[in-house]
């Protein structure tokens, strides 16, 4: 057995699959950036819908909370009155995305140590030094409701932070594997940490383009695991204590042994789906103000309680110099904390964005089944079909991605596969053209020399018209021979004979090509062609037969300028004549050889008839002989029957001859319609055998055909009185 090498366009198609879908496994940026813009446009199309109860509420010190208290930071008391109000209106959970990690400067005691050097202040110092810290009032106001604070992530290694106040049970391999991974953590103070119920990190990892998409739920600060501030307002809202947490070998997780990361955390009867790295993919509702309250209304008492009852509440800055600004897919800038207040409303309503583990799996499967698919109807059909499939292809995919996202939250890529699908399309288009090309330069060679130019032309813009291989057409041949040639080469040497030759084939070969014939082959003294292949004819018999009045006009032209220039030399002139035998029939029409070498020919009877059709024109003398297909389907021209059934060399079927003199121009003057008249009674008399009647009658042909036949029929005239005498 033997294997079949591939094609170049498989080979083309293949390399720009297998180059897509490696570049799909890298993903690199621009490939990852390609794939996030879709899922923008997609949240911009359909945004989550919040609730319009609002169960996240935040507390912004905002510009008008600076304004109103003083510029950032504030005391640590004002920070512990907000609290505490939350606390009197039934907060459920309160978490400061700020990170508390040194003593307040604005403390009482931190004032009393920088007044204990200026005399004149000795009288407060005491007092100063007795009141509480302002970070005591907060650590006291936390106490009175579950809080939640920062501590964040820092590449710089430093002490092991202090374990985290959620406690993790975990299914399969351990999602410190997987999620962020920070060197080391700036903590809150102990004095504040301790009575706070929980502790969650502030960090987020933005895409390159640093819009916000997603939000980690767990990480490790110095090796240990900690869940994110969202996370933790969550489970001490809800009042759990742990948080599950199962990765890729968990129970119900198919990984197939590969550490594949985290699938789910579950907080209570609460599950959030999260990204092999433990991140959860933000469902961004609408910016909205209702969910915010300025700072200084809490302080000021003019806020409603009611907004806070039961909900809850972040503590955030949304002021231009207090630098907490982000992009999202929604926004070019909102303020940090809005983004954790997303989250937990997100956690809160189920409604999540989930990018399948077999996404990536599915979508490559798409770009290599259409890819293919598009590649092979380019091969069998054309770039049109091709590219109406392909188009249905990424219509299909791009609706099946978007009622995924907008019916269940689920994050399909529909554009670089569509990418993949139109490169494929191009390449192979390339490939289609380049191959059209060629074979429009290689129908111009092969046929260039032996069919009219505009005959080329129409073949090199369709070479499908072309059928490579042979197929049955009915054709039109041409036999054309030169009389006495051993007689006229006799004294010639080689380059002469050459000369000679060419000289009389090139005017003949011209006017072949000049009415759509293709010539199949010069053999010595000859030339055979044919009408109605490779091109369509639908008048060759009609064109073949002008060919051939046309070519015996073109040798009178040539004996009278040979004679002309043999009676300037002196030299003896020797006309030149030729026969010509016309057939119709059914054909072989096609490449004819080897692989390595081949003609484009014609084979079957009729060619064979044809060829003994120009035979019988040195025994009949007529220039130009045809048989029964040809004048019956040359309508119109002037045709004279030689004979009904003819026994041709070679052949068992008679035939039925005709000589050819004239167009139907020719055979509508009166003078061809006499001769035909007389010819006719000639032969009705040759027939009878009444041999003064066809005397006669042949006398009057000869008469007549000197006005009515530009085709002499002298020789065919003798042949009758040679037949008379015997």
């Amino acid at each position: 057995m033997t294997l079949r090498r591939p094609s170049l366009h498989v080979l083309v198609t293949a390399a720009v699959l297998g180059l897509a879908v490696a570049l799909r496994i890298l993903d690199p940026s621009p490939v990852a950036r390609l794939r996030l813009s879709i899922f923008d446009s997609y949240l911009n199309l359909k945004p989550r819908e919040a609730d319009p109860a609002f169960p996240v509420r935040i507390v912004d010190i905002d510009e008008a909370s600076l304004a109103a208290i003083g510029q950032w930071p504030w005391p640590r008391s004002e920070l512990a009155r907000i609290v505490e109000r939350l606390a009197d209106a039934g907060a459920k959970t309160v978490a400061i995305d700020l990170i508390l990690s040194e003593p307040d400067r604005l403390s009482p005691e931190a004032l009393a140590r920088q007044a204990e050097h200026r005399a004149e202040l000795a009288p407060i110092v005491a007092e100063l030094a007795a009141l509480p810290s302002n970070d005591t009032l907060l650590a006291t106001a936390a106490a009175r409701l579950p809080v939640v604070l920062g501590v964040a992530g820092d590449a710089t290694a430093r002490p092991a932070p202090r374990p985290p106040k959620a406690r993790f049970a975990t299914a399969g391999d351990d999602p410190a594997l997987f999620v962020p991974s920070f060197a080391g953590a700036i903590e809150p103070l102990a004095a504040l940490a301790a009575p706070a119920a929980g502790i969650g990190a502030v960090n987020w990892l933005p895409a390159a383009d640093q819009i916000v998409r997603q939000v980690p739920l767990l990480a490790t600060l110095s090796g240990t695991l900690y869940p994110t501030l969202s996370l933790e307002a969550l489970r001490t809202g809800m009042g759990e204590t742990t948080a599950f947490v199962r990765s890729s070998g968990g129970s119900g997780v198919l990984a197939f042994g590969q550490q594949t990361g985290v699938e789910t955390v579950r907080v209570g009867a609460t599950v959030l789906p999260t990204a092999s790295d433990g991140q959860l993919w933000l469902n961004y509702a609408r910016p909205d103000p209702r969910r915010y309250v300025s700072a200084h209304k809490i302080l000021d008492g003019s806020f409603d309680p009611n907004d806070f009852a039961g909900r809850h509440v972040l503590i955030g800055a949304s002021a231009t110099g207090l630098l907490d600004l982000r992009a999202t897919p929604l926004a070019s800038s909102v303020p940090g904390v809005e983004i954790h207040a997303q989250a937990i409303e997100q956690m809160l309503s189920g409604a999540h964005l989930t990018r399948p583990a077999l996404a990536t799996g599915a979508e490559i499967l798409f770009l290599l089944a259409a890819g293919a698919l598009v590649a092979g109807l380019i091969r069998r059909l054309g770039p049109l079909a091709a590219a109406l499939a392909g188009v249905a292809a990424i219509a299909a995919v791009a609706l099946g991605s978007w009622l995924a996202f907008a019916e269940s939250g689920y994050l399909f890529d529909p554009v670089y596969p569509s990418l993949s699908l139109l490169a494929v399309y191009l390449s192979g288009s390339l490939l289609s053209f380049i191959r059209t090309e060629t074979d429009r330069a290689r129908v111009k060679r092969a046929f260039g020399h032996y069919v009219a130019a505009p005959l080329v032309e129409e073949l090199a813009a369709d070479p499908t018209r072309l059928k490579l291989g042979g197929e049955t057409r009915e054709v039109t041949l041409l036999f054309a021979d030169v009389r006495g040639f051993s007689r006229l080469s006799e004294g010639m040497d080689a380059e002469t004979l050459i000369r000679f030759v060419n000289r009389l084939f090139t005017p003949l070969s011209e006017i072949i090509l000049d009415h759509r014939g293709t010539i199949d082959k010069f053999m010595g003294d000859a030339v055979m062609a044919f009408w109605n292949a490779p091109v369509p004819d639908r008048d060759h018999a009609a064109n073949a037969c002008r060919a051939a009045l046309a070519m015996q006009k073109a040798m009178d032209r040539l004996n009278r300028e040979e004679a002309a220039r043999c009676a300037a030399a002196a030299t003896p002139h020797h006309p030149v004549r030729i026969g010509i035998g016309l057939n119709t029939g059914p054909c072989c029409v096609g490449n004819v050889g080897s692989p390595q070498r081949f003609d484009y020919s014609v084979l079957g009877d009729a060619v064979n008839v044809a060829s003994r059709i120009e035979d019988a024109t040195k025994i009949y003398g007529a220039p130009i002989i045809a048989g029964e297909r040809t004048a019956r389907e040359a309508v119109g021209f002037a045709f004279l029957e030689i004979e009904t059934a003819a026994r041709l060399r070679g052949k068992d079927r008679p035939e039925r001859l005709f000589a050819l003199v004239g167009d139907n121009t020719l055979a509508a003057t009166p003078d061809f319609k006499a001769l035909s008249a007389r010819y006719a009674a000639l032969r009705a008399a040759l027939e009878r055998r009444d041999t003064a009647t066809a005397a006669s009658e042949i006398a009057a042909c000869r008469t007549l055909a000197r006005t009515a036949s530009p085709v002499s029929i002298d020789a065919l005239l003798d042949t009758y009185e040679a037949a008379l005498r015997s």
